[in-house]
């Protein structure tokens, strides 16, 4: 969840929101589910670019993303002896119907992109699918030594 806030613009309701859904959402869900957990089980914890690098108007959105990676390194070592395995991934520019929250649609979306895709190594922005495919990985047994990490599925565009 995540709305443009300027810094200077930021309102106490927008910063509230987006910490209550991405922040404290987060952790009282997968509190609340953590029982349900089997030993070796996986969670899997949606982070963002936005974490990583700065975009204009994004300070508070990458903020509650940074927690998220936090999350995932903290909660790896709370849940070792359970070997219950926690990650993150960190899509980059891939266009959801989330992207309208934003006011990102049509040409203003188009115009978002074009100014992003110069960044990316790829020289494309992803697909949702690629997103689920990584995700399906780090749920898979193919995992069973990955733990703590941010995975970034974003063409290279915050490692390069």
């Amino acid at each position: 969840m995540g709305t443009l806030q300027p810094l200077g613009a930021i309102t106490e309701e927008g910063f509230d929101a987006m910490f209550d859904v991405n922040v404290k959402g987060l952790v009282f869900t997968v509190q609340k589910a953590l029982p349900l957990f089997q030993e070796g089980g996986s969670i899997i914890l949606n982070a963002s670019s936005a974490a990583s690098m700065g975009a204009p108007g994004f300070g508070v959105y990458g903020a509650t993303k940074a927690a998220v990676r936090s999350f995932a390194r903290n909660w790896s070592l709370d849940l070792k002896d359970r070997r219950i395995r926690v990650n993150a991934i960190s899509p980059g520019v891939i266009p959801t119907p989330g992207y309208a929250s934003l006011g990102l649609f049509g040409e203003p979306l188009q115009q978002f992109i074009a100014v992003l895709v110069i960044n990316i190594p790829m020289g494309r922005i992803g697909e949702a699918d690629e997103v689920a495919r990584a995700v399906a990985f780090l749920a898979s047994d193919e995992r069973s030594y990955i733990t703590g990490i941010d995975l970034a599925v974003d063409g290279g565009m915050i490692q390069v």
